[in-house]
């Protein structure tokens, strides 16, 4: 995985996600083969900022039914990226 574009796949924009990047935390879909290491260097070399800390979760799919067939959503990788007090802030909507 040397590419960074491999291991960070998209960001999450949601309610709480919003709330938490007044205190530069953001949010991500990340590779599941990817280690904190790997994310902490792509969100660097991408961004060009400085990260604190990651913290990662491994998020099982959930069981879904329609009539009588069962299926299962994929199983995904969420990163919660911490940057430094003095790194500028990730903008996600420049050009709206």
């Amino acid at each position: 995985m040397t590419n960074p574009h491999d291991i960070i796949i998209k960001p999450i924009i949601t309610e709480n996600s919003m709330e938490d990047m007044a205190d530069k935390k953001y949010t991500f879909v990340v590779n599941k083969r990817a280690n904190k290491i790997d994310v902490k260097q792509a969100i660097e070399k991408i961004f060009d900022v400085k990260v604190e800390k990651v913290n990662t979760m491994n998020m099982i799919g959930k069981v879904k039914r329609m009539g009588a067939s069962q299926g299962k959503r994929a199983d995904w990788k969420k990163a919660i990226v911490t940057l430094t007090p003095e790194s500028k802030e990730i903008e996600f909507f420049e050009g709206m």
